[in-house]
Protein backbone atom coordinates (compact mmCIF):
# COMPACT_ATOMS: atom_id res chain seq x y z
CA UNK A 1 0.00 0.00 0.00
CA UNK A 2 2.86 2.56 0.63
CA UNK A 3 4.43 1.61 -2.58
CA UNK A 4 1.58 2.14 -4.55
CA UNK A 5 1.17 5.13 -2.58
CA UNK A 6 4.69 6.46 -3.74
CA UNK A 7 3.44 5.20 -6.88
CA UNK A 8 0.81 7.84 -7.26
CA UNK A 9 2.61 10.19 -5.20
CA UNK A 10 5.57 10.56 -8.13
CA UNK A 11 3.13 10.27 -10.88
CA UNK A 12 0.88 13.44 -9.43
CA UNK A 13 4.10 15.30 -9.28
CA UNK A 14 5.10 14.33 -12.53
CA UNK A 15 1.37 15.79 -14.03
CA UNK A 16 1.58 18.53 -12.00
CA UNK A 17 4.90 19.42 -13.83
CA UNK A 18 4.02 18.59 -17.04
CA UNK A 19 0.74 20.79 -16.76
CA UNK A 20 3.55 24.14 -14.92
CA UNK A 21 5.49 23.58 -18.05
CA UNK A 22 2.19 24.71 -20.60
CA UNK A 23 2.19 28.09 -18.66
CA UNK A 24 6.16 28.26 -18.93
CA UNK A 25 6.06 27.75 -22.62
CA UNK A 26 3.52 30.56 -22.48
CA UNK A 27 6.37 32.83 -20.35
CA UNK A 28 7.75 35.59 -21.97
CA UNK A 29 11.59 36.36 -21.48
CA UNK A 30 11.30 39.37 -19.23
CA UNK A 31 9.04 37.08 -17.01
CA UNK A 32 11.29 34.64 -16.45
CA UNK A 33 14.05 37.00 -16.35
CA UNK A 34 12.17 38.50 -13.54
CA UNK A 35 11.69 35.09 -11.88
CA UNK A 36 15.54 34.78 -12.10
CA UNK A 37 16.50 37.64 -10.26
CA UNK A 38 13.73 37.06 -7.49
CA UNK A 39 15.49 33.45 -6.90
CA UNK A 40 19.18 35.85 -6.81
CA UNK A 41 17.36 38.30 -4.15
CA UNK A 42 15.88 35.66 -2.04
CA UNK A 43 19.15 33.54 -2.16
CA UNK A 44 21.36 36.47 -0.56
CA UNK A 45 17.64 37.57 1.73
CA UNK A 46 17.94 33.89 2.67
CA UNK A 47 21.34 32.56 3.20
CA UNK A 48 21.71 32.34 6.86
CA UNK A 49 18.70 29.83 6.82
CA UNK A 50 20.08 28.12 3.69
CA UNK A 51 23.37 27.75 5.27
CA UNK A 52 21.83 26.15 8.74
CA UNK A 53 20.16 23.61 6.43
CA UNK A 54 23.36 22.71 5.11
CA UNK A 55 24.86 22.39 8.57
CA UNK A 56 22.02 19.67 9.60
CA UNK A 57 23.56 17.47 5.76
CA UNK A 58 27.10 18.32 6.75
CA UNK A 59 27.00 17.00 10.07
CA UNK A 60 24.78 14.01 9.02
CA UNK A 61 27.56 13.72 6.41
CA UNK A 62 30.32 13.87 8.98
CA UNK A 63 28.88 11.36 11.66
CA UNK A 64 28.13 8.96 8.25
CA UNK A 65 31.95 9.37 7.89
CA UNK A 66 31.85 11.32 4.33
CA UNK A 67 35.41 11.54 2.57
CA UNK A 68 36.79 15.07 2.57
CA UNK A 69 36.30 15.38 -1.55
CA UNK A 70 32.28 14.60 -1.07
CA UNK A 71 32.20 16.98 2.09
CA UNK A 72 33.64 19.76 0.04
CA UNK A 73 31.12 18.87 -2.91
CA UNK A 74 28.21 19.33 -0.31
CA UNK A 75 29.32 22.35 1.52
CA UNK A 76 27.45 25.16 0.40
CA UNK A 77 29.84 27.90 1.27
CA UNK A 78 29.22 31.74 1.26
CA UNK A 79 31.56 31.92 -1.69
CA UNK A 80 29.25 29.20 -3.62
CA UNK A 81 26.06 30.79 -2.96
CA UNK A 82 27.62 34.19 -3.96
CA UNK A 83 28.30 31.54 -7.16
CA UNK A 84 24.77 30.92 -7.16
CA UNK A 85 23.36 34.37 -7.22
CA UNK A 86 25.43 35.67 -9.77
CA UNK A 87 24.46 32.45 -11.95
CA UNK A 88 20.78 33.39 -11.74
CA UNK A 89 22.03 37.24 -12.91
CA UNK A 90 23.89 35.52 -15.71
CA UNK A 91 21.42 33.96 -17.03
CA UNK A 92 18.71 35.79 -16.56
CA UNK A 93 20.78 38.31 -18.60
CA UNK A 94 21.32 36.33 -21.64
CA UNK A 95 18.94 36.27 -24.84
CA UNK A 96 16.09 33.80 -24.59
CA UNK A 97 16.48 31.07 -26.71
CA UNK A 98 12.73 30.24 -27.10
CA UNK A 99 10.72 31.45 -30.17
CA UNK A 100 13.83 32.50 -32.01
CA UNK A 101 13.69 31.27 -35.90
CA UNK A 102 17.03 30.00 -37.27
CA UNK A 103 17.95 29.16 -40.47
CA UNK A 104 15.15 30.77 -42.61
CA UNK A 105 16.08 29.94 -46.23
CA UNK A 106 13.18 30.03 -49.45
CA UNK A 107 12.29 27.29 -51.60
CA UNK A 108 11.86 27.32 -54.92
CA UNK A 109 8.29 27.23 -54.61
CA UNK A 110 8.47 30.06 -52.79
CA UNK A 111 8.33 28.58 -49.48
CA UNK A 112 10.42 30.28 -46.19
CA UNK A 113 11.48 27.31 -44.22
CA UNK A 114 13.18 27.66 -40.43
CA UNK A 115 13.56 26.43 -37.51
CA UNK A 116 12.07 27.61 -34.25
CA UNK A 117 13.74 26.86 -30.96
CA UNK A 118 11.19 25.49 -28.19
CA UNK A 119 11.29 24.13 -24.90
CA UNK A 120 11.92 20.29 -23.77
CA UNK A 121 9.20 20.35 -21.63
CA UNK A 122 9.17 18.52 -18.34
CA UNK A 123 13.43 17.72 -17.56
CA UNK A 124 13.96 15.52 -14.36
CA UNK A 125 17.16 16.22 -12.57
CA UNK A 126 18.87 13.38 -10.77
CA UNK A 127 22.34 14.23 -8.83
CA UNK A 128 24.63 13.80 -6.08
CA UNK A 129 25.73 15.54 -3.18
CA UNK A 130 26.21 19.16 -4.60
CA UNK A 131 23.41 21.18 -3.45
CA UNK A 132 24.05 23.89 -6.08
CA UNK A 133 23.06 21.59 -8.68
CA UNK A 134 19.76 22.37 -7.69
CA UNK A 135 19.53 26.51 -8.33
CA UNK A 136 22.06 25.71 -11.85
CA UNK A 137 19.70 23.02 -13.24
CA UNK A 138 16.66 25.12 -12.26
CA UNK A 139 17.92 28.66 -13.38
CA UNK A 140 18.19 27.24 -16.83
CA UNK A 141 15.41 24.98 -17.15
CA UNK A 142 13.19 27.99 -16.49
CA UNK A 143 14.94 30.63 -18.64
CA UNK A 144 14.59 27.50 -21.49
CA UNK A 145 11.18 27.82 -20.74
CA UNK A 146 10.77 24.14 -18.98
CA UNK A 147 9.77 22.85 -15.95
CA UNK A 148 11.96 20.97 -13.98
CA UNK A 149 11.83 17.83 -11.12
CA UNK A 150 14.81 18.14 -9.19
CA UNK A 151 16.07 14.48 -7.29
CA UNK A 152 19.37 15.56 -5.28
CA UNK A 153 21.02 13.32 -3.01
CA UNK A 154 19.75 11.85 0.41
CA UNK A 155 23.25 13.60 1.96
CA UNK A 156 22.11 16.99 0.67
CA UNK A 157 18.12 16.93 1.47
CA UNK A 158 17.74 19.31 3.82
CA UNK A 159 20.00 22.13 1.70
CA UNK A 160 17.97 21.16 -1.20
CA UNK A 161 14.63 21.57 0.37
CA UNK A 162 15.85 25.37 1.38
CA UNK A 163 16.94 26.12 -2.12
CA UNK A 164 13.97 24.68 -3.62
CA UNK A 165 11.49 26.87 -1.35
CA UNK A 166 13.42 29.50 -3.31
CA UNK A 167 12.42 28.33 -6.54
CA UNK A 168 8.93 28.08 -5.75
CA UNK A 169 8.63 31.57 -4.37
CA UNK A 170 10.71 33.41 -6.95
CA UNK A 171 8.08 31.67 -9.07
CA UNK A 172 4.83 32.39 -7.24
CA UNK A 173 5.72 36.22 -6.92
CA UNK A 174 6.07 36.40 -10.97
CA UNK A 175 2.31 34.91 -11.05
CA UNK A 176 3.89 31.70 -12.72
CA UNK A 177 2.90 28.19 -10.52
CA UNK A 178 5.25 26.51 -7.99
CA UNK A 179 5.50 23.43 -9.72
CA UNK A 180 7.30 24.74 -12.78
CA UNK A 181 10.42 23.41 -10.46
CA UNK A 182 9.91 20.68 -7.86
CA UNK A 183 11.90 19.28 -5.49
CA UNK A 184 11.45 16.03 -4.03
CA UNK A 185 10.85 15.76 -0.20
CA UNK A 186 11.57 12.21 0.00
CA UNK A 187 14.68 9.96 0.17
CA UNK A 188 13.04 7.15 -1.18
CA UNK A 189 15.03 5.23 -4.01
CA UNK A 190 11.93 3.83 -5.02
CA UNK A 191 10.73 7.25 -5.98
CA UNK A 192 13.36 7.63 -8.25
CA UNK A 193 12.56 4.10 -10.14
CA UNK A 194 8.94 5.54 -10.58
CA UNK A 195 9.61 8.95 -12.65
CA UNK A 196 11.96 6.99 -14.47
CA UNK A 197 8.87 5.00 -15.87
CA UNK A 198 6.85 8.36 -16.77
CA UNK A 199 7.65 8.72 -20.48
CA UNK A 200 3.98 10.43 -20.42
CA UNK A 201 4.63 13.30 -18.39
CA UNK A 202 8.89 13.54 -18.37
CA UNK A 203 10.44 14.55 -21.84
CA UNK A 204 14.24 14.06 -20.90
CA UNK A 205 16.01 13.01 -17.62
CA UNK A 206 19.31 13.85 -17.04
CA UNK A 207 21.80 12.40 -13.91
CA UNK A 208 24.50 13.99 -12.52
CA UNK A 209 26.84 12.06 -10.22
CA UNK A 210 29.06 8.96 -10.07
CA UNK A 211 29.10 6.35 -12.89
CA UNK A 212 26.92 3.72 -10.90
CA UNK A 213 24.10 6.42 -10.37
CA UNK A 214 24.66 7.39 -14.20
CA UNK A 215 24.62 3.64 -15.38
CA UNK A 216 21.13 2.94 -12.96
CA UNK A 217 19.44 5.33 -14.42
CA UNK A 218 20.05 4.41 -18.28
CA UNK A 219 19.38 1.23 -17.45
CA UNK A 220 15.75 2.53 -16.03
CA UNK A 221 14.37 5.14 -17.80
CA UNK A 222 12.05 5.01 -20.57
CA UNK A 223 12.89 8.72 -21.64
CA UNK A 224 15.97 9.76 -23.74
CA UNK A 225 18.93 10.57 -21.16
CA UNK A 226 21.33 13.16 -22.19
CA UNK A 227 24.52 11.76 -19.43
CA UNK A 228 28.54 11.16 -19.03
CA UNK A 229 29.67 8.26 -17.23
CA UNK A 230 32.84 9.67 -16.16
CA UNK A 231 35.27 12.36 -16.64
CA UNK A 232 38.77 10.59 -17.65
CA UNK A 233 40.69 13.71 -18.54
CA UNK A 234 44.13 13.87 -20.09
CA UNK A 235 46.98 16.57 -20.78
CA UNK A 236 49.19 15.27 -23.48
CA UNK A 237 52.70 17.65 -23.42
CA UNK A 238 53.86 17.94 -27.00
CA UNK A 239 57.56 17.89 -27.82
CA UNK A 240 58.84 21.43 -27.87
CA UNK A 241 55.96 22.47 -25.21
CA UNK A 242 56.78 25.37 -23.11
CA UNK A 243 57.00 23.33 -20.35
CA UNK A 244 56.86 25.94 -17.93
CA UNK A 245 52.97 26.36 -18.66
CA UNK A 246 52.49 22.77 -18.84
CA UNK A 247 53.86 22.31 -15.47
CA UNK A 248 51.67 24.93 -14.23
CA UNK A 249 48.34 23.73 -16.27
CA UNK A 250 48.96 20.06 -14.80
CA UNK A 251 49.43 21.73 -11.98
CA UNK A 252 45.53 23.28 -12.04
CA UNK A 253 44.02 20.31 -13.52
CA UNK A 254 45.27 17.72 -10.79
CA UNK A 255 45.10 19.58 -7.88
CA UNK A 256 42.84 22.42 -8.02
CA UNK A 257 39.89 20.24 -6.92
CA UNK A 258 40.80 16.74 -7.67
CA UNK A 259 37.51 15.09 -6.73
CA UNK A 260 35.87 16.94 -9.54
CA UNK A 261 34.24 15.43 -13.39
CA UNK A 262 36.86 17.83 -15.06
CA UNK A 263 40.03 17.33 -12.98
CA UNK A 264 43.19 15.94 -14.52
CA UNK A 265 43.18 11.52 -14.52
CA UNK A 266 46.19 11.28 -17.18
CA UNK A 267 49.67 13.28 -18.31
CA UNK A 268 50.74 11.91 -21.72
CA UNK A 269 54.47 13.06 -22.36
CA UNK A 270 56.43 13.30 -25.69
CA UNK A 271 59.34 11.51 -24.71
CA UNK A 272 61.94 13.86 -26.21
CA UNK A 273 60.61 16.29 -23.00
CA UNK A 274 60.54 13.67 -20.50
CA UNK A 275 63.89 13.51 -18.98
CA UNK A 276 63.50 17.32 -18.59
CA UNK A 277 59.52 17.55 -17.55
CA UNK A 278 59.02 14.22 -15.46
CA UNK A 279 61.29 15.30 -12.25
CA UNK A 280 59.41 19.02 -12.18
CA UNK A 281 55.98 17.34 -12.52
CA UNK A 282 57.88 14.50 -9.36
CA UNK A 283 58.40 17.68 -7.74
CA UNK A 284 55.52 20.22 -8.02
CA UNK A 285 52.72 17.65 -7.98
CA UNK A 286 54.19 15.49 -5.34
CA UNK A 287 54.60 18.85 -3.18
CA UNK A 288 51.08 18.89 -3.51
CA UNK A 289 50.41 15.50 -2.24
CA UNK A 290 49.92 13.97 -5.85
CA UNK A 291 50.89 10.06 -6.46
CA UNK A 292 51.90 8.69 -9.11
CA UNK A 293 50.62 5.56 -10.99
CA UNK A 294 54.00 5.36 -13.87
CA UNK A 295 54.90 3.40 -17.01
CA UNK A 296 57.90 1.72 -16.80
CA UNK A 297 59.48 4.91 -19.39
CA UNK A 298 58.13 7.62 -16.45
CA UNK A 299 58.72 5.32 -13.54
CA UNK A 300 62.72 6.30 -12.49
CA UNK A 301 61.76 10.17 -13.33
CA UNK A 302 58.78 10.48 -10.50
CA UNK A 303 60.52 10.28 -7.16
CA UNK A 304 59.19 7.84 -4.06
CA UNK A 305 55.86 9.40 -4.91
CA UNK A 306 55.29 7.01 -7.94
CA UNK A 307 54.45 3.20 -8.65
CA UNK A 308 54.39 1.18 -11.48
CA UNK A 309 50.62 1.73 -13.04
CA UNK A 310 48.63 -1.49 -13.20
CA UNK A 311 46.62 -2.02 -16.27
CA UNK A 312 43.65 -0.72 -14.68
CA UNK A 313 44.67 2.85 -13.86
CA UNK A 314 44.36 3.59 -17.23
CA UNK A 315 41.18 4.91 -18.14
CA UNK A 316 40.53 5.36 -14.24
CA UNK A 317 39.05 8.20 -12.54
CA UNK A 318 40.37 8.47 -9.40
CA UNK A 319 38.37 11.50 -7.87
CA UNK A 320 42.05 12.34 -5.59
CA UNK A 321 45.34 13.71 -5.64
CA UNK A 322 46.46 10.46 -7.62
CA UNK A 323 48.17 10.86 -11.67
CA UNK A 324 48.28 8.40 -14.27
CA UNK A 325 51.65 9.25 -16.10
CA UNK A 326 52.43 7.71 -19.50
CA UNK A 327 55.76 8.43 -22.11
CA UNK A 328 54.84 8.24 -25.59
CA UNK A 329 56.74 8.38 -28.72
CA UNK A 330 54.67 10.65 -30.48
CA UNK A 331 51.24 12.67 -30.95
CA UNK A 332 49.83 9.39 -33.05
CA UNK A 333 50.84 7.65 -30.03
CA UNK A 334 49.38 10.17 -26.97
CA UNK A 335 45.96 10.32 -29.41
CA UNK A 336 45.81 6.33 -29.51
CA UNK A 337 45.76 6.36 -25.74
CA UNK A 338 42.92 8.54 -25.39
CA UNK A 339 41.44 6.90 -28.21
CA UNK A 340 41.41 3.48 -25.92
CA UNK A 341 41.04 5.59 -22.58
CA UNK A 342 39.27 8.17 -22.47
CA UNK A 343 35.56 9.39 -21.60
CA UNK A 344 34.83 11.64 -24.41
CA UNK A 345 34.70 13.92 -21.51
CA UNK A 346 38.00 16.82 -21.68
CA UNK A 347 41.28 16.38 -23.39
CA UNK A 348 44.32 18.62 -23.94
CA UNK A 349 47.32 19.42 -25.18
CA UNK A 350 50.36 22.01 -24.21
CA UNK A 351 52.15 22.56 -27.70
CA UNK A 352 54.05 25.72 -29.88
CA UNK A 353 53.55 23.91 -33.08
CA UNK A 354 50.07 25.14 -35.02
CA UNK A 355 49.43 22.39 -36.79
CA UNK A 356 49.69 19.65 -34.50
CA UNK A 357 47.46 21.55 -32.32
CA UNK A 358 44.85 21.62 -34.52
CA UNK A 359 45.31 18.05 -35.16
CA UNK A 360 44.45 17.66 -31.62
CA UNK A 361 41.54 19.78 -32.09
CA UNK A 362 40.04 17.56 -35.07
CA UNK A 363 40.77 14.28 -34.04
CA UNK A 364 40.59 14.17 -30.07
CA UNK A 365 37.25 12.80 -29.30
CA UNK A 366 35.61 14.82 -26.31
CA UNK A 367 33.10 17.61 -25.94
CA UNK A 368 35.61 19.79 -25.13
CA UNK A 369 39.55 20.10 -26.44
CA UNK A 370 42.07 22.55 -24.75
CA UNK A 371 45.24 24.01 -26.53
CA UNK A 372 47.69 25.43 -23.71
CA UNK A 373 44.99 25.46 -21.09
CA UNK A 374 43.82 23.87 -18.02
CA UNK A 375 41.16 20.67 -18.70
CA UNK A 376 39.14 22.42 -15.57
CA UNK A 377 37.57 24.79 -18.12
CA UNK A 378 34.81 22.12 -19.19
CA UNK A 379 32.20 23.36 -16.72
CA UNK A 380 29.55 26.01 -18.11
CA UNK A 381 30.23 29.00 -15.76
CA UNK A 382 33.74 28.78 -17.23
CA UNK A 383 32.60 28.79 -21.23
CA UNK A 384 29.88 31.40 -20.90
CA UNK A 385 27.01 29.43 -20.36
CA UNK A 386 26.57 31.27 -16.93
CA UNK A 387 25.47 27.87 -15.65
CA UNK A 388 25.31 24.60 -16.76
CA UNK A 389 22.82 21.35 -16.05
CA UNK A 390 25.36 18.80 -16.85
CA UNK A 391 27.85 17.70 -19.31
CA UNK A 392 26.81 15.54 -22.00
CA UNK A 393 29.45 13.01 -23.42
CA UNK A 394 26.80 11.09 -25.70
CA UNK A 395 26.50 13.28 -28.88
CA UNK A 396 23.28 13.74 -29.47
CA UNK A 397 21.92 16.74 -28.72
CA UNK A 398 24.05 18.14 -26.94
CA UNK A 399 27.52 17.26 -26.52
CA UNK A 400 29.72 19.34 -23.82
CA UNK A 401 28.05 21.66 -21.10
CA UNK A 402 24.50 21.98 -21.38
CA UNK A 403 23.20 25.54 -20.90
CA UNK A 404 19.68 27.06 -21.68
CA UNK A 405 20.02 27.24 -25.54
CA UNK A 406 20.67 22.81 -24.96
CA UNK A 407 17.73 22.46 -22.84
CA UNK A 408 15.73 23.47 -25.74
CA UNK A 409 14.48 21.65 -29.29
CA UNK A 410 13.95 22.96 -32.42
CA UNK A 411 10.86 22.41 -34.67
CA UNK A 412 10.05 23.23 -38.41
CA UNK A 413 7.87 26.27 -39.91
CA UNK A 414 7.26 26.86 -42.94
CA UNK A 415 6.14 30.26 -44.30
CA UNK A 416 3.45 30.40 -47.03
CA UNK A 417 1.60 32.63 -49.89
CA UNK A 418 -0.93 29.77 -50.56
CA UNK A 419 1.54 26.96 -51.94
CA UNK A 420 -0.12 23.52 -51.76
CA UNK A 421 1.79 20.11 -52.68
CA UNK A 422 2.35 19.09 -56.62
Amino acid sequence: MIREDLRGRMRSLARAGREASRAMARAGGARKDAVLFEAARLLDERRKNIMEANDRDLSAARDAGMDSAKLDRLALTPAVIDSMIAACREVAGQDDPVGAIESMTKRPNGLMVGRMRVPLGVVCMIYESRPNVTIDAAILCLKAGNAVILRGGSEAFHSNQALGKVLRDALVSQGLPADVAQVLNTTEREAVSHLLKLDDYIDVVIPRGGEGLIRAVVEQATMPVLKHYKGVCHLYVDAGADLDQALHIAMNGKCQRPGVCNALECLLVHESVARSFLPRVAEGLGAAGVEFRACPASLPLLGSGAREAAPEDWGHEFHALVLAVRVVSDMDAALAHIAAYGSNHTEAICTRDHARAMRFLREADASMIAVNASTRFNDGGQLGLGAEIGISTSKLHAYGPMGARELTSTKFVVLGEGQVRN
